[in-house]
C-alpha cells in the first residue's frame, strides 16, 4: 500500500509541474500507459492472497482513476493557458487607423450612365425603366420593324425556346411608357441591352439611354438643340456636331449624329459617330394609342460604352468588362 501512496504523491507532483501538452502526454503514458508503472502495479495482484489482493486492487484503481483526472485537468489548464497568450498576442486595438485599406470607385461605364441622366434630367426627362426581357411586340412589331428586317434574324438577337426575347435596345420602354402615360411625354430610358456581337468595339450585353419626347408642337430643331446641349456638357467643351441622313425603322426622317473629334496625331478634326435620332414615326405612336395627327415627337438613342470610350480615352470596348483592377483603379 506504501508503494501506492507513494507512486500517486509522485504522480501527482508531477502533472502539477508540466507546462505544456507533449510533457503532460509522456507523463501519462509513464504511469497509465501499457507499460506504465500503475498498471505494472496491477500485474502484481495476482500474487497476493485474496483479501490482499481485494484492498490493494481498490487502491490502484482509485489511484489510477486520480491520475487520469489529474491529467484531465491539467490539460484543460495548459490549453487555456496557451488559448490565453495566442489571444493576447493576436488582439487587435481596434481605435488603431486603418491599415491603408483602398477606397473603391464607381466603374467608368457606371460613371458616364449617372453624368448623361444627370443632363438630361437638367433637361427636364424623367428616367423610365422596363423588363430585359421582352416579346416580339414590344422589341420590334410595335416599333415599325418590318417582318423581314435582318435586327430579328437569330443571329443578331438572343431568343428564348418560347418565343421571347432580350431586349436588343431599350426602345420598349418608351412603347410601354407611351402606352400608360399617353402624350405629351419627356423621358429618357437607360439600361442593359444585349445583341449577338463581340469585337473591339461591339459586346454581348452593353447599356444604352434613348429618350423621346412627343407634344403638340415639337421640331427637328428642337432635336438638334437639346443634342448639342447635352454632347457640350458631357464633354464639357463646345463641339462642332452634325446630322447625317439615315433609316431607322421607328423615326422618320432619320439621322445619326457626329461630333468633330481631335485625333491623338495631331491631325485635322475627323468626324466620329455617337447616336441615332429622328422624329418618331406616325406608326410608332399610333401603335401606342397616341394621335398622330396632333402630336409629334423626336427620338435618340446612344451607347453608353462608346461615350465613355471617348471621354476616358479607351480604345478597347472590352476593357471594361475584363475586371483588370489595374484598369479600373484610374477612375476611382
Amino acid at each position: 500500500m506504501d508503494s501506492v501512496t507513494q507512486l500517486l504523491e509522485a504522480a501527482r507532483a508531477a502533472i502539477a509541474e508540466c507546462g505544456d501538452a507533449r510533457e503532460l502526454d509522456a507523463l501519462r503514458v509513464q504511469y497509465l500507459g501499457k507499460k506504465g508503472e500503475i498498471t505494472a502495479l496491477l500485474k502484481t495482484l495476482g500474487g497476493m492472497d485474496p483479501d490482499e489482493r481485494r484492498s490493494f486492487g481498490q487502491a490502484v484503481n482509485e489511484a489510477k482513476a486520480e491520475v487520469a483526472e489529474r491529467v484531465n485537468a491539467r490539460r484543460a489548464e495548459i490549453e487555456a493557458g496557451q488559448m490565453a497568450e495566442r489571444l493576447a498576442a493576436e488582439r487587435v486595438d481596434v481605435t488603431l487607423p486603418g491599415r491603408g485599406e483602398e477606397r473603391g470607385g464607381l466603374h467608368p461605364v457606371t460613371r458616364a450612365m449617372q453624368r448623361i441622366i444627370e443632363i438630361f434630367a437638367h433637361l427636364g426627362f424623367e428616367v423610365a425603366t422596363g423588363p430585359e426581357v421582352e416579346d416580339d411586340y414590344y422589341n420590334f412589331e410595335s416599333l415599325n420593324f418590318p417582318a423581314h428586317h435582318p435586327a430579328r434574324a437569330m443571329h443578331d438577337t438572343f431568343y428564348f425556346g418560347d418565343g421571347r426575347l432580350l431586349r436588343t435596345h431599350t426602345s420598349p420602354v418608351q412603347i410601354r411608357e407611351m402606352q400608360k402615360q399617353g402624350a405629351p411625354i419627356r423621358i429618357i430610358a437607360p439600361g442593359k441591352v444585349y445583341r449577338s456581337d463581340y469585337d473591339q468595339t461591339h459586346s454581348p450585353m452593353f447599356h444604352q439611354v434613348e429618350g423621346l419626347l412627343v407634344g403638340e408642337q415639337v421640331t427637328m430643331s428642337d432635336l438638334k438643340g437639346v443634342l448639342q446641349t447635352f454632347v457640350n456638357a458631357f464633354f464639357e467643351t463646345s463641339l462642332e456636331m452634325r446630322f447625317r441622313p439615315s433609316y431607322f425603322p421607328f423615326t422618320e426622317p432619320s439621322a445619326e449624329v457626329d461630333i468633330a473629334w481631335h485625333k491623338d496625331d495631331g491631325s485635322d478634326p475627323g468626324w466620329l459617330e455617337i447616336l441615332g435620332c429622328g422624329m418618331v414615326h406616325p406608326n410608332v405612336l399610333q401603335a401606342c394609342g397616341v394621335d398622330s395627327e396632333q402630336h409629334i415627337g423626336y427620338a435618340f438613342g446612344m451607347g453608353v460604352e462608346r461615350l465613355a470610350m471617348l471621354r476616358y480615352g479607351v480604345t478597347d470596348l472590352r476593357q471594361f468588362f475584363d475586371n483588370d483592377l489595374q484598369f479600373l483603379r484610374q477612375f476611382r
